[in-house]
């Protein structure tokens, strides 16, 4: 018993030491304080929480080297500032998605969502292993940026509408909240982009400001509410097949960094943007099917002469955007050829599976 006393002590002892001494030590490392502001109202699903989340992943994991302070749109800068807020230093990491900012640079919006583009899982594989976030981190460098994945939606639906749509004429005249290369998709077909943050989208398709809107798929759509104000819903999301939300990073900021600290910001991002998939792909359905079997909203699939002119328009606008300069023919090239490749495996691999589970 005096034997086991002896080393339970030296162990609690030394388990002791150990404790003041990491906890020293951590004392000793500088500690920092950021903001993070974002495109989305606080605490909203999905969005707002994968936001949350990301914080969350970096404070903890750093032992509160780095705690961040979460600032929803609208609290310290509106949803379209974020770029700017980020850029200038006012905050230190942002959250939102690459589309936004057209206004800035059009080809950020292959970052995002391209309009018959790349799905989640080819949109991740292009960005970590086909030399996609090597050229978008070139480009937000001279906005003193880096940028990281940080969530992907999957394929989004089409939108919510007060008509049905039965043919290309019907988007004549349309105005439809809908951001990015979408949206110039629509103008070629007559309709009237408009481009509005989250938190604006129910009252202004409520009020008639807008006939349409496009927002992310079910769960977030259930979230607002928009049931209310639109009675079709359609699929399928052809503006936005893989939509990649993006966490901003200040460069000065980044790079005060230690090495640690820096991997720490860039696993925790990844972390996030697997959440934030696996989450829309649960609770997508379950909102789905609330929408359709208790607030009796009206599905509707775009007829596929509607899809062939609109994939048609969506070549020829991604293609105008891609030959712009010459950084922007080196992401258009990179781009494309991965989606080339990246089809005859889909078709092969998990489109035919899909086929077989379903329908044979």
């Amino acid at each position: 018993m005096q034997r086991r006393n002896f080393i339970k002590n030296i162990a609690i002892g030394g388990l002791t030491a150990g404790m003041i001494g990491s906890s020293k030590l951590a004392q000793a490392y500088p500690r920092y304080r950021w903001k993070m502001v974002t495109a989305w109202p606080k605490n909203f699903p999905g969005l707002g929480t994968c936001a949350n989340r990301l914080a969350q992943y970096i404070t903890n994991m750093s032992g509160r080297r780095i705690t961040v302070r979460i600032f929803g749109a609208g609290e310290l800068v509106p949803a379209f500032e974020v770029f700017d807020a980020v850029s200038r230093g006012t905050a230190e990491i942002g959250h939102s998605s690459p589309y936004y900012w057209k206004g800035k640079t059009e080809v950020a919006q292959f970052f995002s969502g391209v309009p018959f583009g790349l799905n989640a899982q080819e949109t991740n594989a292009w960005l970590y292993y086909g030399g996609g976030l090597e050229l978008w981190t070139e480009l937000y460098a001279q906005f003193g940026l880096i940028p990281f994945p940080a969530g992907n939606t999957g394929v989004q639906m089409g939108g919510w509408f007060n008509k049905e749509i039965k043919s290309v004429s019907d988007l004549n005249g349309l105005k439809m909240r809908i951001p990015g290369l979408g949206g110039e998709v629509l103008s070629r077909v007559g309709g009237t982009p408009v481009n509005l943050p989250g938190g604006e989208i129910f009252t202004s398709l409520q009020s008639g400001t807008i006939d349409a809107t496009e927002w992310v798929g079910p769960y977030n759509d259930l979230a607002f509410g928009l049931y209310k104000a639109a009675q079709y819903y359609y699929y399928p999301g052809f503006h936005e097949p893989g939509t990649c939300m993006e966490a901003m990073i200040n460069k000065a900021a980044y790079e005060a960094l230690p090495p640690d600290l820096q991997a720490i910001i860039r696993i925790a991002c990844q972390a996030v943007n697997m959440d934030m998939l696996s989450e829309y792909t649960l609770r997508n359905p379950i909102a789905l099917e609330t929408l359709v079997k208790k607030h009796n909203v009206t599905l509707r699939q775009y007829p596929d002469d509607v899809l062939r002119r609109l994939r048609t328009v969506s070549a020829e606008v991604v293609a105008e955007i891609g030959n712009k300069d010459d950084y922007s023919r080196k992401v258009y090239k990179s781009y494309s050829q991965f989606q080339t490749q990246a089809r005859a495996w889909t078709d092969l691999s998990e489109m035919s599976y899909t086929r077989a589970r379903d329908q044979l």
